[in-house]
């Protein structure tokens, strides 16, 4: 999303980070607006809480999912969920502390997740934590995939309201976030949506070119 994009601008290991990933998506019109302009088919957003929606539902027990995020009790009940609607087989879930994990915490988590012995591992934080949280435990845990979906354990347990459809596919999922959590995220769609938009523009006049 915008908010990534611009992570990525102001800070070089991030941008590194994402660099590695095996597949980088754009969770946003605006990124598929920029997307088409710059020559590339995109046909529309792949939408974090849509994406784990539909693998697990097309594929159904085929696979082992952790789930390793959300606030205390939310990927339980995640897990329940998508149990529950798509015969999945749950391997494990976690709900880290909101704080810095000590290097004891890591190793045991580190551990837990390997001995669950999951195929794919869902990772429900906000960017750029979960993104730099998937790059230090790439190496650590022997899991074929792993997904970062951000906000989608909330919305998928109901926990937090999503923004209509019509406004999810028109770019404006934005403006519902920010009226619904203002405290919370003021920053990342005024601060850095401003700062993208400044940016698409210098590229769009020919006046700076960003990689």
């Amino acid at each position: 999303g915008m908010h990534g994009v611009m992570e990525a601008q102001d800070n070089p290991q991030f941008k590194e980070i994402l660099s590695q990933a095996g597949l980088v998506v754009p969770d946003g019109m605006p990124l598929v607006w920029v997307g088409r302009w710059r020559g590339f088919a995109m046909r529309r957003r792949v939408y974090g809480p849509e994406l784990m929606d539909t693998f697990c539902k097309t594929t159904g027990s085929r696979y082992r999912h952790f789930f390793y995020g959300g606030a205390p009790n939310v990927p339980e009940l995640l897990a329940s969920t998508l149990r529950q609607r798509y015969r999945i087989q749950v391997a494990g879930t976690y709900s880290p502390p909101f704080r810095q994990l000590t290097a004891d915490e890591e190793q045991e988590i580190a551990a837990m997740i390997q001995a669950a012995s999951p195929d794919v591992l869902w990772v429900g934080l906000s960017t750029p934590k979960q993104e730099k949280w998937m790059w230090a435990f790439h190496d650590r845990v022997n899991v074929p995939v792993m997904v970062g979906v951000g906000a989608a354990f909330d919305f998928a347990t109901g926990r937090v309201k999503q923004a209509p459809a019509w406004m999810r596919e028109r770019g404006l999922e934005w403006l519902f976030r920010l009226l619904s959590e203002p405290k919370r995220l003021w920053r990342r769609y005024l601060v850095y949506g401003s700062k993208f938009v400044w940016n698409v523009n210098l590229e769009i006049l020919k006046l700076k070119k960003f990689n």
